[in-house]
């Protein structure tokens, strides 16, 4: 299992998507007005606020989720491939729930210094991983399906 190069992606995707919930998002004001906004909730002025900004990491622990499974599936590499593409809508929710926010997010600090955090990046390694552990399980999928067929 572990020998196998998508096993190595998937778990690359994981750890990502896992950090990512770590750090935060964006941030962006300046003083008392400085604001955090991270996967589980906005922070100003000593203030949380988890609802809806939560939804960016409900959909990172789903993706890190499907990636754990998929990676338990490597003796059907079919259903593999079925949990790579639902994955990788789960991780592009992720990345516009993210944008979203954010973007929502500079547009009322106007005139503060705002900025990206690792916790933006940090899903588009994930959905790069993704895509090239789905290319690599097609790669054995048709490599055994040839080898099938010299038989």
């Amino acid at each position: 299992m572990w020998q196998r190069i998508q096993t190595l992606f998937l778990a690359l995707a994981i750890l990502a998507l896992l950090t990512s919930l770590v750090f935060p998002i964006w941030t962006g004001g300046v003083n008392e007005e400085a604001g955090i906004l991270t996967a589980f909730y906005y922070l100003k002025n000593q203030t949380y606020q988890y609802n809806p900004y939560s939804l960016t990491a409900i959909m990172a622990i789903a993706a890190s989720t499907l990636a754990f499974i998929e990676i338990t599936k490597y003796k059907n590499r079919l259903t593999q491939i079925k949990i790579g593409a639902l994955n990788s809508l789960f991780l592009l929710a992720t990345l516009g729930f993210a944008f979203y926010f954010s973007n929502g997010l500079i547009k009322g600090s106007e005139g503060n210094k705002t900025q990206y955090g690792l916790g933006m990046w940090l899903p588009f390694v994930a959905v790069i991983c993704n895509l090239l552990a789905n290319r690599f399980i097609r790669k054995d999928e048709k490599l055994v399906r040839d080898s099938e067929r010299l038989r």
